[in-house]
């Protein structure tokens, strides 16, 4: 089984999401970060160079060359063929779902992150996201991290 982590309560989805891909980044975890929506993703990726003046998180396209070797890898395909096996020098990826509906193949992590802001549909669809992981045998875990989160 994998452990699901969901963060309710984001002031900003995107940029809290920014904020996750430097800290893992930083503790030497690798990223996989999916979301099918590409004008979403793409508004990921171009946040990631300019959410923070002082800090630059390495990552690239999975149609990128140089994927396998960077830590934090975007995708807007299914998610599962990145989920690498660990090895000495890099351990396995988590994946940062930023999609609305759950990510295909997420089982192939052991590890899903899943922010949650209060703006528009996001709490709705994490709603459903939540129901989707129990409906197939997962326990989810909730933490919260803005003020809004106790509405959750």
């Amino acid at each position: 089984m994998a452990r699901i982590d969901f963060a309710f309560g984001a002031p900003d989805r995107l940029r809290m999401a920014c904020q996750v891909a430097r800290k893992q980044y930083l503790a030497g975890q690798p990223l996989v970060v999916y979301c099918a929506d590409a004008v979403r993703l793409n508004a990921f990726d171009r946040l990631l160079w300019a959410f923070d003046d002082i800090s630059f998180v390495p990552h690239v396209l999975a149609t990128d060359p140089l994927a396998a070797d960077t830590p934090v890898v975007l995708t807007a395909a299914d998610p599962g063929p990145l989920a690498t096996a660990p090895s000495p020098d890099r351990p396995a990826p988590w994946l940062l779902n930023l999609d609305d509906a759950c990510p295909p193949n997420y089982r192939a992590f052991a590890r899903i992150l899943e922010i949650v802001s209060a703006e528009g549909d996001d709490r709705p669809a994490a709603r459903q996201r939540w129901r989707a992981y129990q409906a197939d045998g997962e326990s989810p875990h909730s933490h919260a991290v803005g003020a809004k989160a106790a509405d959750a």
